[in-house]
């Protein structure tokens, strides 16, 4: 009888660990992020807090574009007529930016929303 006391709650904290390690190893989702005229389109980004994700940044144009922001430390040159991945994360929730570092006041904000359970 004691055993079992301690069996259970044992084995639902390995299975805890289970799926969170499962949720962590799991493959990044990917966002699509279109830029056209130097602006990126859609401006706001909604992606989960704790979790790695692949922007797909697609550069319309034919001159080259530059997603970068201070917040989440990314700066990537996305050539015209082409389409790069970006990896962020994971992140705390909370607002972060991102601009155009050839046409700065072309903006964006990533929100990154609280895990849910």
């Amino acid at each position: 009888m004691t055993r079992s006391k301690y069996l259970f709650p044992l084995l639902g904290a390995v299975l805890a660990l289970a799926g969170i390690s499962a949720a962590a190893a799991a493959p990044p989702q990917d966002v699509p992020l279109m830029i056209r005229n130097q602006a990126f389109q859609p401006r706001t980004l909604t992606i989960p807090a704790g979790r790695t994700v692949k922007i797909v940044v697609t550069n319309r144009d034919v001159a080259p574009a530059e997603f970068e922001s201070n917040d989440f430390n990314r700066e990537v040159v996305i050539p015209g007529q082409s389409a790069v991945p970006v990896y962020v994360g994971p992140l705390k929730p909370g607002k972060y930016g991102f601009f155009n570092d050839f046409h700065p006041e072309n903006t964006g904000t990533l929100l990154v929303a609280p895990e849910r359970r």
